[in-house]
C-alpha cells in the first residue's frame, strides 16, 4: 500500500454538503469520493496513464 499525502482543503458550506450527499448516495467516505472525482478528472484529461502509481478508487457509478 502506497503512502498518501496529506493537505488541508477548505471547501464553502454549500459545496461541503452537496459533497456530503453525493459520498453518502455511493457509499463512500467524502475522502474517498474526493479522490475518485480527482481520478476521474485525470483520466478524462489524459493525464492519468495506464500502469501509473495512481491507485484507483472503487467506482460505483458507470463511467461514460
Amino acid at each position: 500500500m502506497s503512502k498518501k499525502k496529506t493537505f488541508v482543503l477548505r471547501l464553502n458550506p454549500s459545496t461541503m454538503e452537496m459533497l456530503e450527499k453525493w459520498a453518502a448516495d455511493e457509499f463512500r467516505s467524502i475522502n474517498g469520493q474526493i479522490e475518485w472525482i480527482i481520478h476521474n478528472a485525470l483520466k478524462q484529461s489524459g493525464r492519468l496513464k495506464e500502469g501509473t502509481e495512481s491507485e484507483a478508487p472503487a467506482s460505483k457509478t458507470p463511467e461514460p
